[in-house]
């Protein structure tokens, strides 16, 4: 699974692609995206997905199918 951001709510504040280890998250168009095939929800680096913990707007969620 990968996690994923919501464009709606996201100011682009940059702390969720500061703590990603795998280098998933990047800027786009004002926002920030997660690669879905670079993202492991930081299993094996932590207890949880970095990203969300950083998030000051709590708009990033687990991608669903």
């Amino acid at each position: 699974m990968a996690m994923k951001i919501d464009k709606d709510t996201c100011v682009a504040c940059g702390e969720c692609e500061a703590v990603c280890p795998n280098g998933a998250i990047s800027p786009a168009k004002g926002i920030y995206k997660i690669d879905p095939e670079k993202c492991t929800e930081c299993e094996g680096v932590a207890d949880g997905p970095q990203c969300m913990d950083a998030c000051p707007d709590g708009c990033i969620d687990y991608l669903t199918a």
